[in-house]
């Protein structure tokens, strides 16, 4: 069937040649990125009213989609109150580069509603994006009308119908997981022979070396080092990297038991890095990326309870993580907030286990257990906003469920003297609408790597069993 043009026409007789492109949003968009309707620079922006029937019904509560779903709505509400016509289009402003700003167009006419098959599946708000997409490339046959969604599903059945689909992609951190930065880099074989002469060694504590050369560019700050010569291994850190010049820090080794942290010894390079950058006090902000078994949580509350208990670093050790169950939700629980995080927490409770020490009976475990559960406490992420943390070390378990906003609000709760720690597997997402290459844990590590008191290593090698290692691999 062909549209009238008469009736879709009213949009666009004015700003006719003004935009190239026309972008139909998904609720799921603006629910995914409040700020969405200013990412499409020249090209112009259209909502359905469905869509804002959706916004509508889902504002109300205190979860993080109702109150995305509220700036939005204070978003639009701002763009339109002082615009008269609305059919022709709002100009929306220009991004911070100074590229040229888009239109932002509403529906304000009913559709015909025989576009569609009568036998296509699917619920109506879905369809009625479909028909919208459909009567406006009709319309208007030299434009490129594009449905934006979050929704798989979606796309497909608009590709079938013959409608061009694109997933929202403007949080997406890199173009592939692959190239996320790991936080170690292996020298060249020829690396002591072209710079080896030219090192400046100093003596403070720990040995450390003065390296100057094109080489320094490709490094970043806290990012480890290490060559392997005759079966001898080098390992270092870079402190102070600046153009063309860079302090190279010889590592302490923590995989001998003389220098185990709470009884924990380091297993593998990358567990020996690890500790390395969550026992430094000049570093304020770690994440760890691995599979599961690679140590990621003994290690990060290991080094907490030796600050914290040992050292009097911090005050308290603080963990908390999203809780998105992998099966079906088990309902609400009843107690305190504490006592409602304690089935999210079975991986401290397990690490715990290991860490507390077994000697002087039941008296002893008791009192070391009773300490512990003074100088650890067990936080919900819900109720993060507002707070300010002082002197504590935070651990975030499953941060890669986080989305970049949910990760900023809640790393600016940090106040002096305060570490964070963020753990996560960004093979392992159960957020809906998150991937590998636009989950929070992935956006930290991107923007924090330039930082000179942040740290990131990715944990390679599993060392919880020979069942889960080969699971992992196999699996």
């Amino acid at each position: 069937m062909v549209v009238n043009r008469k009736k879709t026409e009213w949009w666009m007789t004015r700003l006719k040649f003004m935009y190239k492109r026309l972008f139909i949003l998904d609720t799921n968009v603006l629910i995914h990125d409040p700020t969405a309707i200013f990412r499409f620079k020249e090209h112009a922006v259209y909502l359905p009213m469905v869509v804002l029937e959706e916004l509508d019904a889902a504002k109300k509560g205190m979860s993080e989609v109702a109150r995305n779903v509220r700036q939005v709505s204070r978003f639009l509400e701002e763009l339109t109150q002082s615009q008269d016509q609305l059919k022709m289009g709002i100009a929306l402003p220009a991004g911070s580069t100074g590229e040229e700003g888009g239109h932002l167009f509403f529906q304000t006419e009913v559709f015909p509603t025989d576009l569609l098959p009568d036998t296509l599946p699917g619920n109506k708000p879905d369809n009625s994006l479909l028909c919208t997409a459909i009567a406006i490339q009709q319309a208007e046959p030299d434009k490129q009308v594009t449905i934006v969604s979050k929704d798989i599903n979606l796309r497909i059945k608009a590709r079938v119908l013959g409608i061009h689909a694109e997933d929202y992609t403007n949080d997406k951190v890199l173009d592939d997981v692959d190239l996320l930065y790991t936080g170690q880099q292996s020298l060249s074989a020829d690396f002591w022979e072209t710079y080896g002469p030219h090192l400046t060694q100093q003596e403070q504590g720990r040995t450390s070396y003065m390296v100057t050369g094109p080489i320094v560019n490709q490094w970043y700050p806290n990012q480890f080092l290490y060559s392997v010569t005759n079966s001898k291994t080098w390992e270092a850190i870079v402190r102070d990297c600046q153009t063309g010049q860079a302090t190279l820090e010889q590592l302490r080794d923590f995989r001998s038991p003389k220098h185990n942290v709470w009884g924990i010894e380091a297993r593998n390079r990358e567990q020996n890095f690890a500790l390395n950058l969550l026992l430094d006090p000049e570093i304020d902000f770690v994440t760890l990326v691995g599979a599961a078994g690679t140590g990621k949580t003994l290690l990060a509350l290991a080094a907490g309870l030796a600050q914290t208990l040992d050292q009097q670093r911090y005050l308290e050790i603080i963990v908390t993580r999203v809780t998105v169950p992998v099966g079906e939700d088990i309902g609400f629980l009843p107690g305190t907030e504490e006592e409602k995080m304690t089935p999210w927490m079975g991986a401290f409770i397990d690490n715990l286990e290991v860490l507390n020490p077994t000697t002087g009976g039941e008296w002893g475990r008791a009192a070391t257990a009773d300490l512990l559960h003074n100088r650890i406490k067990i936080r919900s992420l819900n109720f993060m906003r507002g707070r300010t943390f002082l002197n504590r070390y935070i651990i975030l378990d499953e941060a890669q469920n986080l989305t970049s906003k949910q990760m900023k609000t809640f790393i600016t709760r940090a106040g002096p003297g305060t570490k964070i720690v963020c753990l996560g597997n960004i093979a392992q997402i159960d957020t809906p609408y998150l991937t590998e290459t636009t989950s929070g844990l992935t956006y930290i590590v991107d923007r924090f790597k330039t930082w000179q008191h942040s740290g990131h290593i990715t944990l390679q090698r599993g060392e919880r069993s020979r069942l889960a290692d080969f699971a992992t691999q196999a699996l």
